[in-house]
């Protein structure tokens, strides 16, 4: 068997989006992935644009809506609904995102190898890369990842015809209310409308609940869902070890999602960007580990992870007074700048959060 620099487990956008950052060094690049694309995976399927900056590959092609309205649905008062002067968030399907992303990293040389298993006991590299996501097996074989603990979510689709397409045409719909610890969400994209909710495992035996009111608040008949399908969220605190001397994690495989959103795109996008640097840095004789990846991915993530994973407790203890921030412009202004990408530094992230979640502790205690 030949010998590559580099093996990726995993052929998501974390695993595609890395290999194409290698193979563009010069980097000899073999992807495995045990199924075959185009194959379906659970996602909302929504880019937010400071996500589409990080990509290396211009996703355009299998982008299906643009969003520039934001609807916002609390458990007190109505509704609240922002638009942005531009888009913030691109619709994809992951089933043709995943295709394209691999297809990808093919055409810049990298060898994928489909419907294979990996042994990262004796791989045919000098790195391995864990890219398989929230059930993959890599971590565990490579002694990482212990201590990410998971949410769930489940989703299904509402053809249109069922639905009218123009209701939910360019617009976005996060619900916050009744889901202990989680969210819902409403997305338009390609022929029918992605319905959705994520919340803590606890919450598993009563996510088809959660769903089904997530549907009736839209007036959508929950028995019209199709392609129901249920997935783990994996989420990591500080402290997990994602990288070893010659191995590391990255996307769903590391725990990399946003405590509040659920979405883990960026995230996906960041921590290929920066494991990529860390193994041409290896490759190149610049460092003898990867282990520095790990305090990398904390700079860059951490600070707004733990601002969400604060934010997340404020809104189930204080679901009145997020519902009274939430009407403010600051907020939705704080909002839109991440969603575009224009909050790019941690230290930056995390001041401008802590403003309405002081605010939501004032509040949550006198309002």
């Amino acid at each position: 068997m030949p010998r590559f620099d580099v093996l990726v487990v995993g052929g998501g956008p974390a695993g595609s989006t890395i290999a194409c950052r290698l193979a563009d060094a010069g980097a000899a690049v073999l992807l495995v992935d045990k199924a075959r694309f185009p194959r379906d995976k659970p996602c909302g399927g929504g880019l937010t644009m400071r996500a589409v900056r990080q990509c290396p590959v211009d996703v355009s092609p299998v982008v299906e809506e643009e969003v520039d309205l934001v609807e916002l649905r609390f458990r007190y008062g109505d509704a609240v609904v922002r638009r942005s002067a531009q888009p913030v968030i691109r619709m994809t399907q992951r089933r043709r995102l995943d295709a394209f992303l691999l297809d990808a990293a093919r055409e810049r040389g990298v060898e994928v190898r489909e419907g294979e298993t990996a042994d990262v006991s004796d791989a045919p590299a000098d790195v391995v890369v864990g890219a398989d996501g929230a059930n993959g097996t890599t971590a565990r074989a490579l002694g990482l990842g212990a201590g990410i603990v998971h949410g769930v979510a489940y989703e299904g689709n509402v053809p249109f015809g069922v639905v009218a397409r123009e209701r939910y045409r360019r617009r976005a719909v996060v619900e916050l209310a009744d889901i202990p610890g989680g969210y819902g969400w409403v997305f338009a994209k390609g022929d029918h409308v992605n319905v959705g909710v994520g919340a803590w495992q606890s919450e598993g035996r009563r996510i088809r609940e959660h769903l089904a009111r997530v549907c009736l608040a839209h007036d959508l008949d929950p028995a019209q869902l199709e392609s129901l399908r249920g997935h783990r969220l994996p989420l990591r605190r500080p402290g997990v070890r994602i990288a070893a001397e010659r191995a590391l994690l990255v996307g769903d495989a590391a725990g990399l999602i946003d405590p509040v959103s659920g979405d883990g795109m960026y995230e996906c996008f960041v921590s290929s960007k920066l494991a990529a640097a860390a193994v041409l840095d290896l490759l190149a004789g610049r460092s003898s580990s990867l282990e520095p990846y790990e305090a990398a991915v904390d700079a860059a993530l951490m600070p707004l992870h733990n601002a969400s994973w604060k934010l997340k407790r404020a809104l189930d203890r204080w679901p009145r007074a997020s519902w009274r921030i939430a009407r403010t412009q600051l907020l939705w202004k704080t909002v839109e700048r991440l969603l575009l990408g224009e909050l790019s530094a941690p230290g930056e992230q995390h001041g401008v959060a802590r403003i309405p979640l002081r605010a939501l502790e004032v509040l949550g205690r006198h309002g």
